[in-house]
């Protein structure tokens, strides 16, 4: 029998425009994450969240830090800032505070926001800063050698912790929810669609929003851990997954390959700092003060 020979392309495909090239540095494509990493899935859904939200692409800003996920904004075709180690929040709150008119997000991972980046996280979801922050947990420091991370599941091994981690790991639904995010939901990367109408929902959100992306690495945590392939990891915490929407804060730690809990579990409202900062001023002036947050920063 003769062996089966791939046509190639035809010259129209090979023409065709990537259906998300006016939301990615195509110059840029293709990226550096592993085969099966989770990141590329949350990426579709930032960039199908910004499509159906139909944002005006020049007051969007994508703030990331250090570590695999900390790449994401230098894929985003908007304005975008690759800040140092832990820095991605006081970073964006700058920004947010400057350019009140725009839709500023922080795109980051568990090392960094939740590690270095820990004090600045509390203290800008305690002053209700207008951000939108997603965090792309993979339970290790993938980018670096995988090292234990402050959200590795106890019991789980890495290459600091080889015979299992003996630290509580972080329920960052419950830190960002008792600090005074306005939003908070976790789903994990194969919840596609159920991720993407989440960020479209923080994004719409008044003040601190966040969305934990479960994504466990698929080179270094699986294989430190025989798990399986990335996809085998994937599969497993997408079918153990438990939808409970407004679920008690503290039910929502992540035990070792156990079930875990995903949906949305805060929705509220409340002022935001821009909102506490001008009532201050309008006490201290009266009625000389202008408000500021209008679309040039001042109304």
């Amino acid at each position: 029998m003769s062996p089966i020979i791939a046509e190639p392309p035809s010259k129209d495909v090979r023409d065709q425009k990537h259906p998300m090239e006016k939301l990615l540095r195509m110059d840029r494509i293709p990226h550096i994450w592993c085969p099966t990493c989770g990141l590329g899935t949350t990426v579709t859904a930032l960039a199908m969240a910004f499509e159906e939200l139909e944002l005006d692409l020049d007051k969007v800003a994508v703030v990331s830090g250090i570590g695999c996920t900390g790449r994401v904004a230098g894929y985003m075709k908007v304005d975008s800032f690759h800040a140092t180690h832990g820095r991605a929040m006081p970073y964006a709150f700058g920004l947010a505070l400057a350019r009140p008119d725009m839709k500023v997000i922080v795109f980051s991972g568990d090392g960094d926001l939740a590690s270095i980046g820990g004090n600045h996280f509390i203290h800008a979801a305690r002053r209700n800063a207008n951000l939108t922050v997603v965090c792309v947990n993979n339970f290790i420091y993938a980018m670096t050698g995988g090292q234990s991370a402050p959200t590795t599941p106890t019991t789980a091994k890495s290459s600091t912790s080889p015979y299992g981690t003996c630290e509580h790991p972080c329920n960052l639904p419950l830190l960002a929810g008792s600090s005074g995010a306005t939003y908070v939901a976790r789903w994990t990367c194969l919840h596609v669609r159920r991720l993407t109408k989440a960020i479209k929902e923080a994004i719409n959100k008044k003040g601190f929003s966040f969305v934990e992306v479960i994504a466990p690495c698929a080179t270094l945590y699986a294989r430190l851990n025989k798990l399986g392939s990335g996809l085998d990891l994937m599969r497993f915490y997408h079918e153990n997954s438990v939808i409970k929407h407004g679920a008690d804060l503290n039910e929502l730690d992540i035990d070792y390959q156990s079930k875990i809990i995903v949906g949305k579990f805060v929705d509220i409202e409340k002022p935001t700092f821009l909102d506490l900062y001008n009532q201050a001023n309008k006490r201290a002036f009266g009625d000389k003060y202008q408000p500021y947050g209008g679309d040039n920063g001042v109304k």
